[in-house]
């Protein structure tokens, strides 16, 4: 199972982040996402045999009770690239309030997946979600244009949980499932 951790935006953001994608659609060289499946990823794991499934869910259980985090408001919006201007591989949105909650997030799991042998981030965590990948430069000068004069607001939205989110690879693109929920408390 390929799996990864989220806080995913509710359906109704969906037509936002699809009115932003199209102020890019004309920058050569984007694989836009999916706006019906766009999240925030607190951890991604890769690949994961099924037999460790119920000792992730404790982990991830116990990892939400650790960072202590009620149900929280999460104002997305902005624009930035990864990993920089100069050289474009991801477009993405962050987030204008609750990164600090998210990054909460991030780092109980972050703690409790790499106790378990799972990869440590080789970066610091940024609340973003993708827009696009950049698979060639063709469109990098309109892309570094619309990060640096756009600052739009995406939409607000009540975090009450935590996915663990499996990805299944298709042709037409990755296609996600819940494999568990964890509530905020």
């Amino acid at each position: 199972m390929r799996l990864f951790v989220s806080v995913d935006l509710p359906d109704d953001l969906a037509a936002s982040v699809a009115d932003l994608q199209a102020e890019f659609e004309d920058a050569s060289g984007l694989k836009f996402t999916d706006p019906e499946q766009a999240h925030v990823t607190l951890k991604f794991l890769g690949d994961v045999d099924e037999d460790r499934l119920p000792a992730l869910e404790r982990e991830f259980e116990a990892a939400v009770a650790d960072a202590d985090v009620d149900p929280f408001t999460v104002r997305y919006g902005g624009l930035g690239v990864f990993p920089s201007l100069d050289y474009i591989s991801v477009v993405w949105f962050g987030t204008e309030t609750g990164g600090e909650e998210l990054t909460r997030l991030h780092e109980a799991i972050e703690e409790r997946t790499t106790a378990m042998g799972f990869e440590a981030e080789s970066h610091d965590f940024t609340p973003h979600v993708t827009l696009a990948r950049m698979e060639h430069a063709g469109g990098k000068d309109l892309v570094q244009e619309l990060v640096r004069e756009r600052d739009p607001t995406i939409g607000e939205t009540t975090v009450e949980e935590v996915r663990l989110t499996e990805s299944t690879l298709t042709d037409s693109g990755p296609v996600y499932s819940t494999v568990e929920s964890f509530p905020l408390e």
